[in-house]
Order: structure tokens, then C-alpha cells, then sequence
């Protein structure tokens, strides 16, 4: 018996509360028949979703814009060894940062180096959280 709740589970109902909120905070009675899309385009908001994976790649960001002896910068390309602890999470953030750069065909060297150019970053970053491909 799992116990726990999976980070989509978490996403879905954190989006609930967000659309809840925004529906009230526009009046917009349960009668009104407004999509989610349509609610998201009249407040000028994205998804849960899209907003998380940014704010992650904006704290990456800053973290590979420190200088080389920062603890935080060498503390993403550590690589402890051993076991993980029982209950400990299995998916952290560098695993999760890893695998949605791996999903561009990026390794983790190229990134670092887009890192040091914050405009190239901005566009590295706005290529992940891209919705088109979604959309579609």
C-alpha cells in the first residue's frame, strides 16, 4: 500500500486550488462554462506545471552563475556514494533537472556552458517550458 502521494498527484491538485482561486478571484460562477486554457488566457497565468520546471531551471541557473569554488555549484555535479536511505526520495533534483535536459538531446556539460551566457540560458530555458509541443 503506497502512502505517499506521486508528484502528479500533487501538480493536479495544486493546479485545482490554483484554478479554484482564479475563478474566484474573476467572479466566475460554476454555471459559466470556461475552460481551464480560457481561464488561464484571461489572467495571463500558465500551468503548475510549467511554472515549477521554470522557477527549477531559474534556481539552476543562478546556481551555475556563481563563481567555481561556490559549495552550491559543486554540490550539483557531486556524486555520493552508496545507498540511499529507506524512505529517502529516489528522484531528486538533479536527477529530475537531468533527465528534462536529456529530453533536448543536451548533455550536462553543454548546459553548463549555455549557463554561462544568461541570454543563451533564457532561451535554453524558454525551449524546455515550451507548452507548444503540448498543445498540439
Amino acid at each position: 500500500m503506497k502512502l505517499g502521494k506521486t508528484t502528479n498527484q500533487i501538480k493536479r491538485r495544486l493546479q485545482l486550488f490554483v484554478n479554484k482561486c482564479l475563478r474566484r478571484i474573476m467572479n466566475i460562477k460554476w454555471a459559466d462554462k470556461i475552460t481551464y486554457e480560457e481561464l488561464w488566457r484571461i489572467t495571463h497565468q500558465k500551468s503548475i506545471e510549467n511554472q515549477i520546471k521554470r522557477r527549477k531551471l531559474n534556481r539552476i541557473g543562478h546556481t551555475l552563475h556563481k563563481e567555481t569554488g561556490a559549495i552550491e555549484k559543486t554540490a550539483l555535479d557531486w556524486n555520493p556514494q552508496g545507498c540511499r536511505r529507506r524512505g529517502s526520495p529516489t528522484r531528486n533534483l538533479r536527477r529530475t533537472i537531468k533527465d528534462e535536459i536529456r529530453s533536448k538531446r543536451r548533455s550536462w556539460n553543454e548546459v553548463k556552458g549555455i549557463a554561462a551566457d544568461r541570454n543563451s540560458w533564457k532561451f535554453f530555458m524558454d525551449d524546455l517550458c515550451s507548452t507548444r509541443s503540448k498543445r498540439i
